[in-house]
């Protein structure tokens, strides 16, 4: 089954959700705001990806913090930013046949569930 992780009303997620009902795909899709995430798959997802590409840096919860917070950022950290503040996540995160995928778009998409 597929995971999805994500905020149900940001638009790359809807484009995303729309996407996979398009295709048939079936997923379970996790909702940071509802559900939380726990540090132990946070540390999994930053041990995996690393945090600089799990960390949404263009994203307004990022731009928001700090700039001792941002200079001060590692895997600790990271972690604990992700579950006090999941916004931060680049979105969607995807988990299929073992492995992560970050973001949105239709030829990645493509590749991974119709190939």
């Amino acid at each position: 089954m597929i995971q999805i992780f994500g905020i149900k009303n940001c638009d790359t997620m809807k484009k995303a959700f729309r996407w996979l009902d398009e295709n048939n795909i079936e997923y379970a899709f996790h909702d940071y705001k509802k559900a939380g995430l726990d540090e132990e798959t946070a540390k999994a997802w930053i041990d995996t990806m690393g945090w600089e590409n799990i960390i949404n840096k263009r994203g307004t919860t990022w731009r928001k913090l700090d700039e001792e917070i941002k200079s001060s950022m590692n895997n600790d950290n990271a972690m604990h930013l992700m579950v006090t503040q999941p916004s931060i996540i680049k979105r969607p995160l995807v988990i299929t046949k073992g492995s992560i995928h970050l973001g949105f778009s239709p030829e990645e998409y493509a590749s991974l569930f119709l190939a």
